[in-house]
């Protein structure tokens, strides 16, 4: 019963992504600079995923003498990482909008932190190999 709740719920999140137009259906219609705002924030996060994804193909590109191993996991956590990011700039851009709309709190999100520490380690594991001399 709560799974086939959540999961109609998660379906008409994700409606929501493909007739946005159905968003000017709940509360009122906030000021353009909020929602303008949001919508450079969601920009944001499509630039982030990109650079992620362009990350990704360098490693895999730029660096043939890493072991192969490492090059394919950092490749394609780099690759999933910017898949992630598209997917939840959507996301966090239709769950603002519809709380801006009804009056409520913006919603919070441990996707920045997670990215973060990913991509942190991952610079880290990068440094190692290089004063390792593991890159050349």
């Amino acid at each position: 019963m709560i799974l086939t709740e959540a999961l109609r719920s998660a379906g008409a999140a994700v409606r929501l992504w493909f007739s946005p137009a159905r968003i000017r259906e709940e509360g009122t219609t906030p000021d353009y600079r909020f929602s303008l705002a949001n919508e450079r924030t969601f920009l944001a996060w499509l630039r982030t995923g990109l650079a992620l994804i362009g990350g990704g193909f360098a490693v895999d590109q730029f660096l043939p003498r890493l072991h192969q191993g490492l090059r394919v996991t950092f490749t394609v956590v780099l690759l999933v990482g910017g898949a992630l990011c598209a997917l939840r700039a959507v996301n966090h851009w239709v769950r603002c909008e519809r709380a801006m709309r009804r009056g409520g709190d913006l919603p919070v999100t441990r996707f920045p932190t997670a990215l973060a520490l990913g991509v942190g380690l991952l610079a880290v594991a990068m440094v190692v190999l290089v004063l390792l001399g593991r890159t050349k």
